[in-house]
């Protein structure tokens, strides 16, 4: 057997489309079945061809393999008696790409897709194949995995149009504050948002890392304001979310509460408390300046622990980094914003005459082959020592590329998700971060597929939305903009959506 490796592997700080990969150690905890799946090969019937668009999540390969040629995919094709031929269009402007796809007339027998906008678009056009009857006859596995709200989101006109993957953990922000600071600044951990206003300014302002230079950050974000869930959970709202009020479904961007959230943003940045250079900050941005001892408050990603945060402390021995209870408002309000149950969709084209094999596929990586294609294979990637699941870093690293195939159909059971990110390093908490997050989420009540309206106007609406709120963060814009915003909102194709949302949320009540 390989000697396990147990030294604590860091990813950095991950790419919201990497969170797969990380994820990609969490079982069903399914047993395998090494043999046949099915009884074609069984019959000794040829392998039947299918070919797949899917997502490659920037993965790279370890020399001498690639996407239709490694043990991951072999180990696919054995169990399911399918030859697979494997598209990996670029992970930049994926998809722009699955749109020439499909305009292209060449179209693969499954696209896998993130966009819930590609779904409605295509859905209305009838370039998708209905997969109700194929999914009773050939998807025992999914049936029992996936739960009814997820199979609501790809549901259309009773017709399901998509075999969804699920999300394991349903939000990814938490606070965390470095404790050296408060304790050199007399500052207790703050959780009134006043209280955290005062330890922003203090950070900013006071030299919490005592080199006598101003050189620290109160509170950092990135672009389009990333990274402010829990503030905006304080005052009841989240961004891009449907919320009741009043017995409609309204959408949180034009709500009253965000434009108060908008102020106290506005406020920090006026105050030169907020990180002036926000707009260009990315996820790696902020990690930077997180691990270089910058900044010593902000709102990290769960799996954070494993990359900036260890890296900081790596680089800073008296960096100690810990979680605070999100901020409340002066309603008791706070939480952090909820994803939805589906990460992804696959779909069949209606040119596709492999219908029933992609159902065959899709069932055999959330149903039996789950547990390998997650966790890679045992006594090379993980074994169990002393009754834990150890994890091999360098080869965990090295296969990493399994996720590709692991994430077209994720399903989930809670507790042996705890047991693979336990094995990743317990001192990261990882299971402690995500069941704060899950203790704390507010959560959105539209969880139906996208309407038609969604995938007319969204994306020019979410660019529209973007612009304005970061212009009234950085003053550039008055507060009273927002106003302004709401109007062209609703001109813009906000008024159609809002009302194919409650014929929605009035069906789904009825």
């Amino acid at each position: 057997m390989r000697t396990v490796n147990k030294k604590p592997f860091l990813h950095a700080w991950l790419p919201v489309a990497a969170i797969a990969l990380l994820m990609n150690g969490c079982t069903s905890g399914l047993s395998d079945q090494e043999g046949p799946a099915n009884d074609d090969s069984k019959r000794g019937e040829p392998p039947r061809k299918i070919s797949i668009a899917i997502n490659g999540q920037s993965s790279t390969f370890p020399p001498g393999l690639d996407e239709n040629n490694n043990p991951y995919l072999d180990y696919i094709e054995k169990n399911t008696n399918l030859d697979i031929q494997v598209m990996l269009p670029p992970a930049n402007g994926y998809v722009d790409k699955l749109n020439v796809i499909m305009a292209s007339g060449q179209l693969p027998d499954m696209i896998n897709t993130g966009s819930a906008a590609f779904l409605s678009t295509y859905v209305k056009q009838g370039a998708l194949k209905p997969l109700n009857e194929y999914i009773d006859k050939y998807g025992p596995d999914l049936k029992r995995l996936i739960p009814q709200e997820a199979w609501d989101q790809v549901t259309m006109n009773g017709n399901i149009y998509a075999i969804p993957s699920l999300n394991e953990v349903m939000g990814t922000q938490i606070m965390y504050v470095r404790k050296d600071w408060l304790d050199r600044l007399g500052l207790k951990p703050p959780r009134t948002l006043d209280e955290y206003k005062e330890v922003m300014r203090a950070f900013a302002k006071n030299d919490p890392d005592g080199n006598g230079k101003d050189d620290t950050i109160g509170f950092s974000i990135t672009d389009q304001l990333g990274r402010t869930a829990p503030i905006f959970g304080a005052f009841g709202t989240q961004q891009n979310s449907w919320y009741e009020r009043n017995g409609k479904l309204v959408y949180s961007a034009t709500l009253p509460e965000t434009k108060e959230a908008l102020a106290f943003l506005a406020e920090l940045y006026r105050d030169h408390i907020l990180d002036r250079d926000f707009p260009l900050n990315k996820a790696e941005n902020l990690g930077d300046k997180v691990a270089s001892g910058k900044v010593g408050l902000y709102s990290a990603a769960w799996f954070d622990t494993r990359g900036p945060i260890e890296l900081s402390r790596r680089n800073d021995p008296k960096a100690n980094w810990i979680p605070l209870e999100y901020p409340t408002g002066k309603d008791g309000q706070k939480g952090t914003y909820s994803i939805s149950s589906v990460r992804s969709y696959n779909v069949v084209p209606a040119t596709s005459e492999r219908t029933e094999e992609v159902v065959k596929l899709l069932n055999f990586i959330g149903g039996q082959g789950n547990q390998t294609l997650k966790l890679g294979f045992e006594n090379e990637v993980w074994s169990i020592q002393d009754g834990k699941m150890v994890a091999d870093f360098e080869a965990h690293n090295k296969h990493l590329y399994r996720g590709i195939y692991s994430s077209l159909c994720d399903t989930v059971v809670p507790e042996v998700t705890k047991r693979r990110l336990d094995s990743l390093g317990e001192h990261f908490h990882l299971w402690d971060n995500v069941q704060r997050i899950h203790a704390n989420l507010i959560k959105a009540q539209f969880n139906g597929a996208p309407t038609p309206a969604m995938g007319n106007y969204n994306f020019k609406l979410l660019k529209i939305q973007d612009d304005a709120f970061t212009k009234i963060v950085m003053g550039l814009s008055p507060l009273d903009e927002f106003d302004r915003f709401v109007e062209v909102w609703r001109q813009e194709g906000g008024d159609e959506i809002t009302k194919e949302i409650n014929d929605w949320y009035k069906a789904d009540h009825r």
